[in-house]
């Protein structure tokens, strides 16, 4: 994964060089002074859309149009103001007023700190580049991830796992920290980074690596993500998946003790029967990783086995 200097939002906070900066007008204007990026957490946002954040014995006003960077200088939207509020904000001092009576008021800005992650580290991504990432919310239809300082990249719900799930929860959780690959790399005409898109499922190991972790004869949990006329399919780990015959009594979502009848790795097929469904806690998937820790890029990623002649890959150009 990708070393940077340019975190997931949060990840500043409760640093002791993040904590010596921000606890004194002193060190706020030292900050300033060497371009530094902090986090503090927002605590209010004013009528005008103005965020108060929390700062060592002065007072931190971050404006509206200094809350998000916007590449092509679209107005910043009021949700994303809004729901600024109770969260850690990354920022660059931007200039510290002293009033004659009362605290100093520190001028903040997450658009710069953005624009420069963006500038810097972003802006040079390549797909099949490994980063961190974190969860920032769910929707049906994928996870938005912070790729660094709160730029936001989205990663589709086809992208976390080989295995089918009905909805991101099923799989993430906000706040979650997790390694993505870069899938592609949208910039505009002139050049300018428009959004980033990741993928996760290439970095959950391959059909062979996951159906070595299974011996026939076994009997394991499972977890039913979808029951058709011809089977059932049930997730064994998050990249991969067995067949067993229709029941009548299993539905999705079920957890179900599951045999194992064969592995067939020219048909990417394993044969399963239901044993026992049951509605209790389904089993925790760990989503296991079959890459070395300090691998930063890749540039091809085949799921299937060489002897199937079903290819599922993917090519990052």
């Amino acid at each position: 994964m990708l070393s940077c200097a340019y975190k997931t939002e949060g990840s500043l906070l409760f640093t002791d060089e993040n904590r010596e900066y921000i606890s004194s007008p002193e060190g706020l204007e030292r900050a300033m002074n060497e371009g530094k990026i902090l986090e503090a957490a927002a605590i209010r946002c004013s009528n005008s859309l103005d965020l108060t954040v929390e700062l060592g014995g002065c007072v931190g006003v971050m404006e509206k149009n200094e809350t998000v960077f916007e590449p092509d200088g679209s107005p910043v939207k009021d949700i994303a103001v809004i729901t600024r509020v109770g969260k850690p904000v990354c920022f660059k001092v931007l200039r510290i007023e002293h009033p004659k009576t009362g605290e100093p008021i520190v001028y903040l800005s997450r658009r710069e700190a953005q624009r420069e992650c963006v500038a810097n580290y972003l802006s040079g991504l390549t797909p099949g580049d490994i980063i961190p990432a974190k969860v920032t919310h769910l929707e049906h239809f994928g996870a938005f991830v912070d790729i660094g300082c709160g730029v936001v990249s989205l990663l589709s719900i086809d992208c976390i796992s080989v295995s089918r799930i009905s909805h991101p929860k099923d799989r993430l959780s906000v706040g979650t920290q997790l390694p993505v690959v870069v899938r592609s790399v949208e910039k505009d005409e002139f050049g300018r980074l428009v959004r980033v898109f990741v993928s996760r499922k290439e970095l959950l190991g391959t059909w062979e690596e996951n159906a070595s972790l299974f011996e026939v004869g076994q009997t394991v949990t499972g977890i039913v993500r979808s029951v058709e006329s011809y089977g059932i399919f049930i997730e064994l780990t998050p990249n991969l998946a067995g067949l067993a015959e229709f029941r009548d009594d299993v539905s999705a979502g079920q957890a179900a003790a599951v045999y194992i009848k064969s592995i067939i790795p020219e048909r990417m097929k394993i044969k399963l029967v239901v044993i026992d469904p049951y509605r209790g806690i389904p089993p925790r998937r760990i989503a296991k990783s079959f890459l070395p820790e300090d691998l930063v890029h890749i540039s091809r990623w085949r799921y299937s086995p060489e002897c199937c002649e079903r290819v599922v890959e993917s090519v990052f150009e």
